[in-house]
């Protein structure tokens, strides 16, 4: 399995940030340019990713205010799965998103680089989001 991640803290309360991140409606706030014809719900997201394929997500665990697990809800390519994990700490918000993936060599050597860039680009978007 291979893992990336990226952190951020957060000045708002543990609970906003929760409640923000355990609604699938509200991730299309943080993805790329790349993704379009987005659709939702509050527990699944749909989308295609430009020049690769169309991907289905759901959230498969919640744990309210310290973690959101989120795997593909149709057939991919690779396991992989996100999981946003919250801890509060002198009033701020600590996230971190974590994506793991099993990949072979070739797809890790391939992939590594947009998938670290993207885990990265959804955390600064929802530190902007949040500030």
């Amino acid at each position: 399995m291979t893992s990336f991640e990226s952190k951020t803290t957060l000045s708002k309360p543990i609970e906003e940030v929760y409640a923000f991140l355990e609604d699938c409606n509200n991730h299309e706030q943080l993805q790329p340019d790349n993704v379009y014809d987005w659709s939702s719900t509050r527990d699944e997201a749909t989308f295609t990713i430009k020049n690769m394929s169309k991907l289905a997500l759901k959230v498969k665990e919640r744990k309210e205010n310290s973690e959101i697990r989120i795997v593909p809800a149709s057939e991919t390519p690779f396991d992989i799965s996100l999981n946003w994990l919250l801890d509060q700490k002198d009033g701020k918000t600590e996230v971190k998103l974590e994506l793991n993936a099993e990949l072979n060599m070739m797809m890790k050597m391939m992939a590594s680089g947009p998938l670290q860039k993207l885990i990265d680009f959804q955390i600064k978007r929802l530190t902007d989001i949040f500030s």
